[in-house]
C-alpha cells in the first residue's frame, strides 16, 4: 500500500486537491489500495472558494512508495504565497532523501522551491506565474506550454485541471497505462499528455472517448494485444456484429481499425524492449508477431 500525504496550504484551490485525491481513491476502486491523509499547520484550512477543510497537524510514517503532494493556492505572486514552516519543508527534502517521491500543482512548486528540490532539476507551474518560478529558482529549468513534468522524483504541474494529469501519470507509472486509461474512464475525464513523457501510450492516447462498447473492446486488446483476437470474436465479446464494432470502433479512435490498434500497441511495446537492448526479432515475438516481417514494416510504416 501506498501513502498519499497532500500538505495544504491556506488559500488553497479546491479542485487542485480534489483532482489528485480522487484519482488516486479510483485507483483504489480498482484495486490497487492508496491511503490519503491531508497534512497542514493549522486544524482548519481555509480554501480560495470558501469551503474550510479539516486536517491532521503530524505527519505519517512515509517510505519511499509514498508520495507527498502540495497543492496550488490563490495568490497573485509566488512571492504573496502562504508561509510554510521549516517542518513542513523539512519534511519535503527528508521523503525525497530517503527516495519517496514529491509532487506539485499548480503554485505549489513554489513550496517544491523553499525546500530546495527544484535546483537542477525540470519543473513547470502555472502559466501566469512560469516566469516567476524561474527568477525565484534560478537553477530550476521552467519548461513551459506542458501539463507537468517530471524529473529524479520531483513532479510538478501546470495547475488546476492538470493535477489530474500528473496523478494519471503517475498511476500510469506504478501500475501501467491500462490502469491509468481505465481511471480515466471511470472520471470520465480526456487522459491529456504533455507530448514529452512515456505516458503518451496508445492505451491512453485513444481513450479521449465515450463509447463503452469500444472501451470494451479496448480493454481486451489491452490486455491481450500480444495474442490472437479475431474481429469475430472480439465483436461477439462485446455484443455486435464485426461491421458494427469496426463502425464504432473506427470513429471513437479517429480512423483506427481494432486491428491497427492492436497493432499499435504492438509496436508500441516492441519499441520499448529494441529501445533496452531486445533484438527486433526477440521483440517482435514477445509482442505476438510471428517473425520480425511485420514489425519491420510497421516500424517503416511509422517513421
Amino acid at each position: 500500500m501506498s501513502h498519499i500525504a497532500f500538505l495544504l496550504v491556506p488559500g488553497l484551490h479546491l479542485l487542485d486537491l480534489a483532482g489528485p485525491a480522487q484519482v488516486f481513491s479510483t485507483a483504489c476502486d480498482f484495486g490497487h489500495p492508496y491511503t490519503l491523509s491531508y497534512i497542514a499547520e493549522q486544524p482548519l484550512v481555509p480554501t480560495a472558494q470558501g469551503l474550510p477543510l479539516v486536517a491532521r497537524l503530524d505527519w505519517p510514517e512515509l517510505g519511499p512508495e509514498d508520495l507527498i503532494v502540495v497543492p496550488g493556492w490563490r495568490a497573485l505572486t509566488l512571492a504573496d504565497s502562504p508561509a510554510v514552516g521549516a517542518a513542513g519543508l523539512r519534511s519535503l527534502r527528508d521523503h525525497h532523501a530517503r527516495g519517496g517521491t514529491v509532487a506539485s500543482v499548480c503554485a505549489g512548486a513554489e513550496v517544491l522551491g523553499r525546500a530546495g528540490l527544484l535546483d537542477g532539476r525540470r519543473c513547470t507551474t502555472h502559466h501566469d506565474v512560469q516566469d516567476e518560478l524561474a527568477r525565484r529558482y534560478p537553477r530550476a529549468t521552467v519548461v513551459r506550454d506542458v501539463l507537468y513534468t517530471a524529473d529524479d522524483r520531483v513532479v510538478t504541474s501546470a495547475g488546476i485541471a492538470s493535477g489530474i494529469d500528473l496523478a494519471l501519470h503517475l498511476i500510469a507509472t506504478r501500475h501501467g497505462p491500462a490502469v491509468a486509461a481505465q481511471v480515466a474512464r471511470d472520471m470520465v475525464v480526456y487522459a491529456r499528455r504533455n507530448g514529452h513523457e512515456s505516458q503518451a501510450s496508445a492505451m491512453l492516447r485513444y481513450r479521449s472517448h465515450l463509447d463503452d462498447t469500444v472501451h470494451h473492446a479496448q480493454d481486451l486488446l489491452d490486455a491481450r494485444f500480444d495474442r490472437p483476437m479475431p474481429l469475430s470474436a472480439l465483436a461477439a465479446t462485446v455484443g455486435v456484429s464485426e461491421r458494427t464494432l469496426t463502425r464504432l470502433f473506427t470513429r471513437a479512435t479517429g480512423g483506427l481499425t481494432p486491428l491497427r490498434y492492436q497493432q499499435t500497441l504492438r509496436l508500441e511495446r516492441a519499441e520499448h524492449l529494441i529501445s533496452h537492448g531486445t533484438t527486433v526479432d526477440a521483440a517482435a515475438r514477445a509482442v505476438g508477431f510471428g517473425d520480425a516481417r511485420m514489425l519491420r514494416r510497421l516500424r517503416a510504416r511509422e517513421h
